[in-house]
This record gives structure tokens, C-alpha cells and sequence, in this order.
């Protein structure tokens, strides 16, 4: 009787367990198949989002990273559970609706980290009335087809839809229904945000807060979470110049209290009085220099300044989105770009200690000349703000249809043309300081019927059986966009040769020295270097990794490649103590306290060092929370460095340097955003 017990009490267990089961599989399938909308609208946003990190960022941390799809579904959760608050048939407007949004934010982001290596922000959005004078370089230079992939989420919902509509899908459902289902889903949403927020370090939210590593925050919180994140901040300097100035004015006199002006050194006002000549290298940089096709030089120009003059070859631009006008912001002021939007746009009516109004103190008459529009990156007001006494601008120049290069008027004729209002400009003033911005190497450097004839082939001789020599050229890389940069550099180091001939003809280089630095790298393909250190003329590809003279132009090479000349020349200059190249890490916002050391001025807010100075303990801060020193180059968003001297390097270093990395980002950003230099002793 008991065995017979025990099965029966066995067998009604496992009916039971049975009926829970199936009741729990039909609830299941009951909830899919009355929320069919509701889902696909949630998995074709998390489906975007992990798109759109798989097609930016090609990491193995991004591919196996579990936390920002997690972060994508809480958002899309959230926001889909808003739609069941809409009676059935107005449920897909809504869904649609949000869907377009969040496929313009990824489609957005996918075209912008193209060119930017970054993602975009919302205070961006002020820039594009630019976009118009750039077109060409979007859609030549930056739009590709996987940036119209994240379509796929709106059509989906649409075909998804028209299905359930032919099903009779969208019946009535009374105001409680509606309501309980909203409660129910925005409660798994909170549910889901909590679980992820558990599994967050006090490192992430930290980094989350400060918003000035992006790539950092989209790999652990989601591209919504960061668009959402970024919005409060673009926001956020409006609400703090009115609520926080009274903390930043308080970091700020922290950070500065104890700062001493450097002792005085050999370069100590070795160019006090003379005219000043500054050449804003447009998307120059440092590995042009010297680099040979078919024994032909590249830049024989910049190979001419870095061989005769004082050559700064461990320099770097340190742009964030304003690029070439953050350069002209940190060149002027030794500041750094502001978190958010850009100093010369958001910020132009903030009070700043520059350059050009130290020299205007001391006597000199001080100018600007750029030949596109004066209200691009709104530099006809910046320009007044940073102390210039008039910028020449495109209004000025004559703009003829035959000399329009790339953007605008070539470089060849703005040289020309600012050589004959130099010559005035040296008549009626007996010192002046004057910045010349070049255009024509701009990207999306497609103006390759104008650069003149520069072959980026390999040509080989080859001696036939006959006795004759035959030319074989191989494509190497020609028809690449990184060949097509090199032509236009070609171009551009042309135009820049010119004008010092130009100059010395008209006696401008007697007393003066040439400042030249490039403004930002050309942000080309990384693919496209690979091909130019790994050609083989044997099959007109590149070589394959396992090929043993195979080099990986890898993450760390590509970011260290990217550095920019900076060269102080003049007629003179070569064979004396001053000719010399100077391998210390340097950044932009070195510029002025070394130049300030050399012309006789000094900056005490200046978040830069004299180079000179400071020599091989230097640290250059990049925007993105990244920096370089002599030992190390460091990525704050896989906490990695690569080390530059073959040592190892302490966990107390780089912490050392991390806090001092997050310190002047945020000591920059309040300088500009709530003006403290205005009340400051100048």
C-alpha cells in the first residue's frame, strides 16, 4: 500500500509540475503573441545599437561586451513600454515614431566615429549650419554604406505591421488593459536598469559622469544611454554658469595657487621684437616629412624648415570636434577644447588671456588671413575675441573661378595675394605678428586634377632579353585616399615654398621668424597605411600577416602616427645653435609658454609648459581623457598603454598621470565655460 502511495503522490507532483509548465509556456506564448509590436520594436533597437558598436569600434572587449546590450534593452524597454499608454491602432504611430529617432542617432553616430573616431554629441548640433562648406568631404570622405544599415529597423516594424494588420491584430483594448500593461513594462525596464547598474564599477559611472571618453562610455553603457547622458551634459553648462561657478572658481584658484613663472633659460627672449610669421598647416602631418616616391620628395619644402630650422618631431594636435579651430583655441591660449560644442562657436564671448594680445602690449600690430568665409567655425568673431587687430578673410581676397582648389581659393594664390597685403602691412607698422591659414589641403583631398603631376606608383626598371630597358610603374597608392592625401600635401608644400620665396623677394624674412604647425592629422583610413607600409609589386596587394617583413599598423601606431610638424625657421637659422630637433613629447598647448618664453610674455594660466623647461617630464593631454609622455602612450578607454622606451612602467605612474589628465580637463573646461580669466590679473 505504501509503494502504491508514493506513486500516486509521485505522479501527482509531476502532473502538477506538468500543468505549471505548460501554463507557464502558454503564458509565454500568450504575452508574444499580444505584444508582437511591442517586441520587434525593442529588438530592432538593441539590434541597431550592437550594429552600430560592431561597425565603429573593433575591439574583442566590444564584441564579447555584455553590458551595453543590457543598457540598450533597459532604454528601448523604457521607451517601448510608454507606447501601450496608446489605444492599439495609435500603438505603431508611436513605435515608428520613436524608431526613426533612434535610427538617426545611430546612423548619426556611424558617420561622425568615420571621421571623428568618436561619437557625436547633441551640442554639435549648433556646427551644422558648416556642414554645407564641407559636403563634399561627408559624403566622398566619410559616408559609407553601412551607415544606411540601421534602416533595417523601421522597415522591419513596417512589414511587421502590415502583418498583424491583414491578422486583425489591433483590436480594442479598454483604458485598465492598456494601463496594467504599461505598469507591468515599465517595471521590468526599471528591473532590467537595476541589474545593470548593479554591475557597474565605481571606474565607470565615474567616467560616465565626466563624459569625455566616449568611446568608453557607448562600449559599457549603450549608444541610447550615451546620447540620453550626453544631452544632460550639452545642457549642463547652461545650468552650471548660473548654479556651479562658485565651485569651479575654487578648483581653479587650487589648481594655479602654487604655480611659478620657469626660471629664465638659453632661448629667453632670443626672438623678443622680431615680426612673427604663424602658418596653420592645414591637415598636415609629421610622417610627410621625408617620405620619397620614386626618389622624388614628398614635402621637400617641410623636409627644407625641419633640416635648417628648430624641428619639433614628437609633436601633436590636440583637436577634439571643433578641430581646426580647437587647434587655433590651445595655439593661442594654451587651453584645451571644451567638453562640450566648441569654444569658438558656444564660447566666443569668454574672456581670454592669448597671444596676440601679449604682443599687442608690446607694440606689435597683429593679424589674421584665411580665405574662406569669416563666419566659418565663426571665426570673424573668435578672431576679435582672441586680440587679432583685423582678419583677412575670403571678402578680401580675389576669388577666381580658375584658382579654386578643394574648399576654396588655393593656397598657391592666398600666399600670393597675402604676400602683396603683407608688404603694406610692413610699411605702416615697424612690428607685426601675422597668421596665415592655409585650405587647400583639406579633406576630402579630391581635387587630384589639380595637385599637379606627383606619381604615388612604383616604378621599376626592368632590362628586356633584346637589351632595352622597360618602365614597369606599379599602382602602389595611386587611386587610395591616402595617395590622393599625399598629392594634395604635394600641392600644398608647393604653395608653401612659394610664399617663403615670395616672402624673402619682398624682404619680409629679414627680421622675422616662420612659425609652422599642422593643425590636426589628415584622419585617413587605417586600411590605407597598411597598404603603404605592405605593398608587394609582385601581386599589387598587401602582404599578407604571416609574411615575415609584414608590419601591423596597428591601433597604437595609427594614434602615434597621427602627430603634426611644429617648426620655429628662419633665413638664417641653419647651421647654429638653434637649428636642432627636439624629440620630447609636445603638445599644442606647449606652444605659447615656449614661444612666450622665447618673445617675452607669460601666461601663468596657460595649462601647457615650456618645452625647454619641462623637457623630457612632459605629459601632451588628448580630449579624449588619452596622453602621451616620453615612456608612454596610454588609452584611458581600454586602461592600456603601450610603452615607447621598452620599460615598464608603475601602477602608481599612470595613476599619477590619469588624475593629472582628468584634473586639467576639467580645470580647462570651467576656465571656459564660466569665464574665470575674466576678473583674473593679466
Amino acid at each position: 500500500m505504501k509503494k502504491i502511495k508514493s506513486i500516486a503522490i509521485d505522479a501527482k507532483d509531476k502532473t502538477i509540475k506538468y500543468l505549471k509548465k505548460v501554463k507557464r509556456e502558454h503564458l509565454i506564448k500568450k504575452y508574444f503573441k499580444h505584444n508582437v509590436l511591442f517586441l520587434t520594436f525593442v529588438g530592432t533597437c538593441v539590434l541597431n545599437s550592437t550594429m552600430l558598436r560592431f561597425l565603429t569600434m573593433h575591439t574583442i572587449e566590444n564584441y564579447l561586451a555584455f553590458k551595453p546590450i543590457m543598457a540598450d534593452l533597459a532604454f528601448a524597454v523604457l521607451l517601448g513600454s510608454f507606447g501601450y499608454l496608446f489605444k492599439p491602432k495609435n500603438r505603431f504611430t508611436y513605435f515608428f515614431i520613436m524608431s526613426l529617432v533612434l535610427t538617426f542617432i545611430c546612423t548619426v553616430n556611424s558617420i561622425y566615429y568615420t571621421f571623428y573616431t568618436s561619437f557625436a554629441s547633441v551640442s554639435m548640433l549648433s556646427l551644422t549650419q558648416y556642414i554645407g562648406e564641407v559636403g563634399d568631404a561627408v559624403t566622398e570622405n566619410v559616408f559609407q554604406v553601412k551607415d544606411v544599415m540601421y534602416i533595417i529597423g523601421p522597415i522591419i516594424l513596417i512589414l511587421v505591421h502590415r502583418y498583424l494588420k491583414k491578422k486583425d491584430y489591433y483590436k480594442v483594448e479598454i483604458k485598465k488593459v492598456r494601463k496594467n500593461k504599461f505598469v507591468k513594462t515599465i517595471i521590468a525596464g526599471g528591473i532590467i536598469t537595476t541589474i545593470f547598474c548593479l554591475t557597474l564599477s565605481p571606474l565607470e559611472i565615474g567616467r560616465f559622469t565626466k563624459q569625455w571618453n566616449r568611446e568608453y562610455i557607448v562600449m559599457r553603457f549603450g549608444i541610447y544611454v550615451y546620447q540620453v547622458n550626453d544631452l544632460i551634459a550639452s545642457v549642463q553648462p547652461k545650468i552650471n554658469s548660473m548654479f556651479g561657478y562658485d565651485k569651479a572658481k575654487v578648483e581653479f584658484n587650487e589648481y594655479f595657487k602654487d604655480k611659478k613663472k620657469s626660471p629664465e633659460n638659453e632661448y629667453t627672449d632670443i626672438f623678443k621684437d622680431k615680426n612673427i610669421i604663424v602658418i596653420h598647416g592645414e591637415s598636415m602631418q609629421t610622417n610627410t616629412i621625408g617620405l620619397k616616391f620614386n626618389d622624388k620628395e614628398l614635402t621637400p619644402t617641410l623636409n627644407k624648415l625641419s633640416q635648417e630650422g628648430m624641428y619639433f618631431s614628437n609633436f601633436y594636435s590636440q583637436v577634439s570636434v571643433g578641430t581646426s579651430s580647437d587647434t587655433e583655441l590651445t595655439y593661442n591660449t594654451s587651453l584645451m577644447p571644451t567638453q562640450s560644442g566648441t569654444a569658438f562657436v558656444s564660447y566666443f564671448d569668454r574672456e581670454y588671456i592669448s597671444t596676440p594680445k601679449f604682443l599687442k602690449k608690446q607694440g606689435y600690430y597683429v593679424y589674421s588671413m584665411h580665405a574662406n568665409n569669416a563666419d566659418f567655425w565663426n571665426r570673424r568673431t573668435m578672431h576679435k575675441s582672441l586680440g587679432y587687430d583685423k582678419f583677412y578673410s575670403k571678402e578680401t581676397y580675389d576669388v577666381k573661378k580658375e584658382d579654386l582648389v578643394g574648399l576654396g581659393l588655393s593656397d598657391k594664390s592666398f600666399f600670393a595675394q597675402s604676400v602683396q597685403k603683407m608688404v603694406k602691412i610692413n610699411e605702416k607698422h615697424p612690428k607685426w605678428y601675422g597668421l596665415s591659414i592655409m585650405l587647400s589641403n583639406h579633406t576630402p583631398f579630391s581635387a587630384v586634377d589639380k595637385y599637379g603631376d606627383f606619381p604615388v606608383d612604383i616604378k621599376e626598371e626592368k632590362t628586356n632579353e633584346d637589351g632595352t630597358v622597360e618602365t614597369i610603374s606599379h599602382p602602389y597608392m595611386e587611386g587610395t585616399k591616402l595617395g590622393n592625401y599625399f598629392k594634395s600635401v604635394h600641392y600644398a608644400d608647393e604653395a608653401l615654398g612659394q610664399f617663403i620665396n615670395d616672402l624673402d623677394k619682398a624682404g619680409l624674412l629679414e627680421n622675422s621668424i616662420l612659425i609652422l604647425y599642422g593643425d590636426h592629422d589628415g584622419r585617413l583610413p587605417k586600411k590605407d597605411y597598411s597598404r603603404l607600409y605592405n605593398y608587394d609589386t609582385n601581386t599589387d596587394k598587401v602582404k599578407e600577416k604571416d609574411d615575415p617583413t609584414y608590419v601591423d599598423f596597428d591601433y597604437y601606431k595609427y594614434e602615434l602616427g597621427r602627430k603634426v610638424p611644429f617648426i620655429i625657421w628662419s633665413k638664417d637659422m641653419a647651421g647654429t645653435d638653434l637649428n636642432m630637433e627636439v624629440t620630447d613629447v609636445m603638445g599644442m598647448y606647449d606652444v605659447m609658454p615656449t614661444l612666450g618664453n622665447m618673445l617675452g610674455f607669460y601666461n601663468k594660466y596657460a595649462l601647457g609648459h615650456d618645452i625647454f623647461d619641462i623637457g623630457k617630464n612632459n605629459i601632451v593631454v588628448f580630449p579624449n581623457g588619452n596622453f602621451v609622455t616620453n615612456k608612454i602612450y596610454y588609452n584611458s578607454q581600454k586602461q592600456e598603454y603601450l610603452s615607447l622606451d621598452n620599460s615598464a612602467v608603475s601602477e602608481e605612474y599612470i595613476k599619477e598621470k590619469s588624475d593629472y589628465t582628468e584634473k586639467l580637463l576639467n580645470v580647462s573646461n570651467n576656465i571656459i565655460v564660466f569665464d574665470l580669466l575674466k576678473d583674473v590679473e593679466k
